[in-house]
């Protein structure tokens, strides 16, 4: 086994290809490295593929399009111990990679190039990309998964080959960046982050980078695998504010200043954000527990007890006791019309019991539909 490959994804790259096997080469040689430069070619119609034997490079045919599609063939086909992959478009610098490999060499697991702090040169990244793409979804990652990493989209990056095999690493578009580090945080990979610098890439043609299109997918992957943030912290927060807004005017109208009167509205608007925070906060449970039972998302001790005791008897209980509370609201309401043989009521004392206790009620179903649909998900696993 060989110490480093590094691994090159390609489609289309002739015009920069052979420029960037040279200088991988000449950083092997000149420092050393038993290495091999391996390129993984998904589909490429120009030459590249001819370019790369003739430069002395290992070739591996990838059919299925993307650029993740390509780094995770490329990687099972390595023969190394460490990976170092990087575009080949020459805006990264095949010849000054020993950060990388010295990192690798103290036993970090994922070692993270940083463009911002090594440098981007002008005209090498895109305004969008540099000033809100890029600094926006990187800061997203630290907020979702605490994950130590300023840039969290440079694409030269290395690796332990063996201990990135066992992630498990299968999205086939440029979200395959993401997936790499947020799966290496939560499986307690070793991350460091190296500064390199950025040049602007040396083809005549537009990039395979859909900015927003990319952009998205990269914010849905860490959307769906950060529950918390997707589901239970705005579910907390709506039952929060629900619960104080309900609570307050359940007896009437509140003034809180001269220009700040609550009535009515904000009754409803109270009911509407615990009917939202129930549903979003139950959805929070499924998506935790599917997470934690297919290997997707670790899990501790405190955690697997806590899903645990969610179970469908539980939730069906809880449910009773709102439902009962809600048509008890709902009995009163129809006893006091009764009182009134079923003429006109008065506006202001009974709405608000009525919009109260019908809450109740939406939030007594949507807990029997959360916990059948948790249940359903448990036993077709």
């Amino acid at each position: 086994m060989s110490e480093l490959t590094i691994l090159m994804p390609c489609l289309n790259e002739a015009e920069t290809l052979a420029s960037c096997i040279a200088k991988a080469q000449s950083f092997l040689i000149a420092n050393g490295i038993d290495g091999d430069v391996l390129i993984a070619d998904n589909g490429s119609t120009d030459g590249s593929q001819v370019i790369a034997i003739s430069a002395g490079a290992l070739v591996v045919d990838v059919p299925q399009r993307g650029y993740g599609a390509a780094l995770i063939t490329g990687i099972r086909a390595s023969k190394s111990k460490f990976v170092i992959m990087g575009d080949a478009d020459d805006s990264y610098d095949f010849s000054n990679l020993m950060p990388f490999v010295q990192a690798l060499r103290a036993d970090h697991d994922l070692v993270m190039g940083n463009r911002f702090r090594g440098g981007i040169a002008q005209g090498a990244m895109p305004f969008l990309h540099r000033y809100l793409g890029n600094p926006v979804l990187s800061f997203l990652g630290r907020l979702f998964f605490n994950v130590p990493i300023r840039d969290f989209h440079c694409g030269l990056r290395g690796f332990h080959r063996e201990r990135m095999l066992e992630l498990g690493l299968s999205s086939t578009g440029m979200e395959f960046a993401s997936e790499m580090v947020v799966k290496a945080h939560l499986h307690s990979f070793s991350i460091f982050e190296v500064p390199t610098t950025l040049s602007p890439d040396g083809r005549s043609r537009p990039p395979h980078l859909n900015t927003w299109a990319d952009g998205w997918r990269h914010l849905k992957f860490l959307l769906l695998h950060s529950p918390r943030w997707l589901f239970l912290y705005p579910g907390i927060s709506c039952l929060l504010l629900g619960f104080i807004l309900v609570l307050c005017l359940a007896a009437g109208p509140i003034t809180i200043s001269k220009n700040i009167h609550l009535d009515i509205h904000s009754l409803v608007m109270g009911c509407v954000l615990l009917m939202v925070g129930s549903l979003s906060s139950g959805f929070a449970l499924i998506a935790r527990r599917q997470g934690a039972k297919s290997g997707l998302l670790p899990v501790s001790d405190s955690t697997s007890r806590y899903l645990a005791w969610f179970s469908l008897e539980r939730v069906l209980v809880s449910s009773a006791l709102v439902l009962l509370a809600g048509l008890s609201g709902l009995a009163f309401c129809l006893w006091q019309w009764a009182a009134h043989s079923f003429g006109d009521l008065s506006y202001a004392s009974m709405l608000r019991p009525m919009i109260i206790s019908g809450t109740a009620v939406v939030v007594s179903v949507q807990l029997v539909f959360i916990g059948f649909l948790a249940e359903i998900l448990e036993s077709q696993r």
